[in-house]
């Protein structure tokens, strides 16, 4: 008895022991919120005042100054953030996480990101202040790294730290450019069906009605004041989020309470944890922004100040093509061009894989662009595949268009900014204190030999398919003041150029429709009444689609628990709340009858093409056409369905799964029960213990695809939908209060684990609920945290 009771004893002291060493490590490894720090280049002190929710409001006497305190204090809540989003461009994941993302280093650095960054750099003006800014950023970060705490995360996979350099912001930018790209996904999915199946099978999937669309319209007044499969599973792979859509809306004077303009922006990211977006704040004598930052970009790409708020959306221009190439059948090394046969550039890449040998491979660079073949192992296509890209063919002014968005002193200054924008398209919104308000499609758009479509493989050899000429910004599509006192973006089909739609991959028209339904409701807008609309979650399409595939379902031998099904979707207004039945039904309906329809035909493409713009854009039209040749099984070969059979038999297959999936009550199949929501962290990802200290949620949730609150998860034959996508931030700045204007972030401030701001706006985002972003001197300095950096002697 005493050896059990001693042994007790020792056990209890080593448990206190463990936990009170846990404690001071994570007291240890925390962020400095307080206290004095003494850091090199600051010529004057600078104050950061760390107010409730961890964001930094920095006080310097100079821009330098305060561009050096935003990379300390940026780094010492998202190092770890800021080394994952660095090595994707160059091809550096498989250094820290093994040969699992050797494919995907491969792809990345084949692209031509690090050369381009390179050719930019060379012609940098090493005197303007982008570059200045930027350096002393970095400078920032790098004294962090060399004098700060490490992240756990580093020691964890035993990765040493590196400083930054210029090249790492430029590499950022080739990455989020990509991720914003739609062409590498569907343009190989086109092809592939036209070639395999035929000019009828594309050309249906191709229609869109254009009376069914929502367009963001043109006009401009006065100003007041003044690869398809193969791609998207490496893009699932990466350890960062990858950027989506987004809502975003700007209400004029006229249409508010107040009378101020009323700005509001929800950019759709992958989450992750740490969530994309650094909230910061920085105050000087001459310059002030509150902005939200990418990892390693100084100027912020969202920011407000008390003169003017802007925002963005991804515009889905197709700014990036496929060009078959014809080699040279003596010389595998050359292919043909109009001007006779040009030799490929060859560059020679090195990666290197973590607890393996180095690996070093060759791409190809034609005019156009990368040869994808020896990028994507597992392309099948024995034709040469050149992928021409905007962001890396043009000159790359990225840098200065961020710093001059958040330095502009007018609209046609900031209008002259985003001018300059050559990819990734962006959709820039706009609003001021003076009244104005506007969006920008923001792209180098093209034009192509008439009846050529962008969305098909170009041919590279002939030289007719290149593009023929560069549109003047002028003629982008754009609303400045406009006559309806709104502008808003939800990614979908902008107005026409030159008397035609613009060609792109642009989402269903479900948000835009929504937005601009409840925009046109009231004149009296209140910033309560636009959060509650930033958070809605009723679709303005998915009850009409409900019906209109209900329609088709024979209802003869149904039984009493099948009819109560139908009914309810019959009667759904389309909202997306936790305890709808409705959104349960439909989803599993609308996964049956697109398999029905569509996977005999796509085979192992189909998972890409039922989570993708061109399936959304195609069911509307698909549904009511009567005769299509999709609707046959080819499959049976001795029998031809019809549209009533496939959709009663895909009606009746739901009704089975969720039968089996949640209970034979009806009732109980409650929205909550398929849908959640994670934010998953890198190491976290291995699940377990890790899962638990690094990822945050899950947690139950409103919302669904394409609604406002856009809770973003994929159709797949689970029937579990688990969220990967959504509001990466929800902002609501009120012109006629600025100083009480408000955000939310998915999960918290700071990528520090051991930081108390790592999760604390995790539930409040759920929730819908905001928190103030303080510009008010008086209440910033009443913080309890502040942290003063000296510069050091």
């Amino acid at each position: 008895m005493k050896f059990i009771k001693k042994s007790l004893k020792v056990i209890l002291v080593l448990i206190v022991l463990i936990v009170v060493g846990g404690w001071l490590y994570s007291r240890t490894y925390q962020p400095d919120y307080s206290g004095e720090l003494e850091l090199n280049n600051l010529s004057d002190e600078v104050t950061v005042y760390f107010d409730e929710v961890g964001v930094p409001h920095i006080e310097a006497q100079n821009q330098q100054d305060a561009y050096t305190a935003l990379g300390y204090v940026h780094a010492q809540d998202r190092l770890w953030q800021m080394e994952l989003i660095r090595r994707i461009a160059s091809g550096r994941l498989s250094e820290i996480f093994g040969k699992d993302l050797l494919q995907t280093d491969v792809f990345f650095s084949g692209l031509g990101i690090e050369e381009a960054a390179e050719k930019t750099m060379a012609t940098l003006d090493k005197n303007s202040q982008p570059y200045l800014l930027t350096e002393a950023y970095l400078n920032g970060i790098n004294q962090y790294i060399n004098e700060g705490k490490t992240p756990i995360e580093f020691s964890l996979v035993g990765v040493e730290k590196e400083n930054y350099t210029i090249k790492d912001v430029y590499n950022v930018f080739g990455y989020m450019a990509f991720s914003f790209a739609v062409a590498h996904k569907t343009d190989p999915l086109l092809t592939e069906i036209k070639e395999k199946l035929g000019e009828a099978y594309l050309n249906e999937i191709m229609t869109t009605d254009v009376s069914d669309l929502t367009i963001n319209k043109y006009e401009t007044k006065e100003i007041k004041g003044e690869l398809s499969a193969a791609v998207s599973k490496l893009m699932d792979k990466l350890p960062v989020s990858t950027f989506i859509g987004s809502n975003s809306w700007v209400i004029a004077p006229e249409k508010t309470k107040n009378g101020k303009v009323l700005f509001a922006n929800d950019p759709h990211i992958g989450f992750s944890q740490p969530s994309v977006w650094y909230e910061n704040h920085i105050k000087t004598p001459d310059f002030e922004i509150y902005g939200f930052n990418i990892a390693l970009m100084p100027f912020p790409l969202l920011g407000h100040n008390r003169e003017y708020a802007y925002g963005l959306t991804m515009l889905a221009n197709d700014d990036l093509n496929f060009y078959v190439e014809e080699n040279n059948g003596d010389n595998e090394n050359q292919y043909k061009t109009s001007e006779g046969y040009k030799d490929y550039e060859l560059l020679s890449k090195t990666i290197k894989i973590k607890d393996e040998a180095d690996t070093t491979f060759t791409v190809k660079v034609s005019k156009h662009g990368p040869i994808m073949n020896g990028l994507i192992s597992h392309m099948n296509d024995d034709r040469p595949i050149a992928m021409h890209w905007l962001y890396t063919q043009l000159n790359n002014e990225q840098l200065h268009v961020s710093y001059e968005m958040s330095h502009a002193k007018s609209l046609m200054k900031f209008r002259d900014a985003v001018a300059k924008i050559h990819a990734p398209g962006l959709n820039v919104m706009y609003g001021d204190a003076k009244g104005n308000i506007a969006w920008f499609a923001s792209a180098k758009l093209y034009q192509l030999r008439d009846s050529l479509s962008s969305k098909l493989y170009l041919d590279g050899s002939s030289g007719n398919d290149e593009i023929t000429e560069f549109l003047p910004f002028n003629e982008n599509p754009q609303a400045v003041n406009p006559s309806w006192n709104y502008v808003y973006s939800a990614n979908n089909q902008p107005d026409s150029v030159r008397g035609k739609l613009y060609p792109g991959y642009y989402q269903p028209q479900d948000r835009a429709k929504r937005i601009s339904t409840l925009l046109n409701k009231k004149n009296d807008f209140t910033k309560e009444d636009v959060q509650n609309m930033i958070y809605d979650v009723q679709s303005a399409t998915v009850s009409d689609i409900a019906n209109d595939l209900l329609h088709y379902v024979d209802q003869q031998n149904l039984t009493a628990s099948q009819k109560k099904a139908i009914s309810i979707l019959e009667n759904w207004n389309g909202d997306y709340q936790k305890t709808a039945i409705a959104p349960t039904i439909y989803n599993r309906f609308l996964y049956e009858v697109l398999a029905a329809t569509y996977k005999d035909e796509l085979g192992g493409s189909f998972e890409l093409f039922v989570n993708s713009q061109l399936q959304d854009q195609a069911l509307p039209i698909q549904i009511n056409r009567e005769n299509s040749i999709w609707w046959d099984n080819v499959k049976t070969a001795s029998k031809k369905e019809s549209r009533a059979e496939i959709i009663t038999s895909s009606f009746l297959d739901t009704f089975a799964f969720l039968e089996n999936q949640l209970g034979e009550n009806v009732d109980n199949w409650l929205w909550k029960r398929v849908i959640s929501l994670e934010h998953e962290h890198a190491i976290g990802k291995a699940g377990g213990v890790l899962r638990s200290i690094f990822n945050v949620g899950p947690f139950e949730t409103i919302g669904g695809n394409e609604v406002i609150n856009n809770q973003i998860f994929k159709l797949d034959s689970t029937g579990v939908y688990k969220i990967t996508a959504g509001p990466s931030t929800r902002r609501v700045i009120d012109f006629s209060d600025i100083e009480n204007s408000s955000a939310i972030l998915p999960t918290g401030q700071s990528g520090n684990v051991f930081s108390e701001h790592y999760k604390d706006q995790a539930q409040k985002f759920v929730d819908g609920e905001f928190v103030k972003m303080s510009l008010n001197e008086t209440e910033i300095k009443k913080s309890a945290n502040v942290l003063v950096l000296q510069p050091k002697d």
